[in-house]
Parts: structure tokens; C-alpha cells; sequence
């Protein structure tokens, strides 16, 4: 999985790789953050993956608490997620809910309607690998409720 994300990523930011040097950011030098209450329920933890000037492509490494998942939201290029532990879930609007774990790589095409989280008993954790279109990555909907978090 590692493998498929790497090879996702380099492939996404080849062209701006050209003419720079070789940048090594620690671990830890880029500050994660309690996802907003706006579009996360319960704890999600997000930290950056990518440094701002990866161009069009942004990634984060996600860590829900049991119970916290995502609001609904789409993305206009599409988004991956790589499961890296624990169990969660994930549903379109209106569609099944599919249970993901460590090692689950999960694909959210262009323009769908989603959100994806916890169980409600498990923590979870997840790289998220999106690009922009005309600078934004992500158009944020409504808290998904504890109604629909639940009917599954």
C-alpha cells in the first residue's frame, strides 16, 4: 500500500519536481491538527502529509477516534485513501456502507458525494491523497448525523 501511495504521489507531482532540489521533511515538522468542528464529528486528528508547495496535490494522514468520521463532501479530482490502521467505514450518498481496514485502499471518485470515519467502536487511521481543480480540493456538505452514521 505504501507503495501504491508513493507511486501515486511522485506520479502527481512530477512535473513540479523538475529544476528543484531534493527536499526531506522530519517527521513532525509539519503540524497536524484537531479536525474542525465544521466538517469532523467526534476527534479526528489531521496532519499534513505534503509541504504547502506540492502545487495541485495535497495529503493528510487522518486519525479518527472511535465514533468521529467526516462530514458529507466531494472532490472535484477525485480522492485516495489508504487505510494504515484499525477498522473504519465509508458510504456515497445513498449507497452501501463498506467497512475498511488497515491495508484497504479506497477510491472516491470526481464529484461524489461521501464521508468516511471510525466505527463506532474502533479508531482508524488513513493517508488521504487529493488534487485541486481551479485551487480547491474539497467542497464540504453538511455533518453527516448520528441517524446516517448509524443505518448501515
Amino acid at each position: 500500500m505504501k507503495r501504491t501511495l508513493t507511486t501515486l504521489a511522485l506520479i502527481l507531482s512530477a512535473p513540479a519536481a523538475f529544476a528543484q532540489e531534493m527536499t526531506v521533511t522530519k517527521a513532525g515538522e509539519l503540524a497536524g491538527q484537531i479536525g474542525a468542528a465544521e466538517t469532523f464529528t467526534g476527534t479526528a486528528y489531521v496532519a499534513p502529509v505534503f509541504s504547502p508547495n506540492m502545487n495541485d496535490v495535497s495529503a493528510g494522514h487522518v486519525t479518527f477516534l472511535p465514533g468521529a468520521r467526516s462530514a458529507w463532501h466531494t472532490h472535484p479530482a477525485g480522492q485516495q485513501l489508504g487505510v494504515t490502521s484499525g477498522t473504519g467505514w465509508t458510504q456515497e450518498r445513498g449507497g452501501t456502507c463498506y467497512i475498511i481496514e488497515a491495508g484497504d485502499v479506497v477510491w472516491c471518485p470526481p464529484g461524489v458525494e461521501h464521508w468516511h470515519g471510525a466505527t463506532d467502536k474502533t479508531a482508524m487511521s488513513h493517508y488521504a491523497i487529493q488534487a485541486s481543480v481551479d485551487g480547491s480540493a474539497v467542497e464540504w456538505g453538511p455533518l453527516v448525523t448520528d441517524e446516517e452514521y448509524h443505518d448501515h
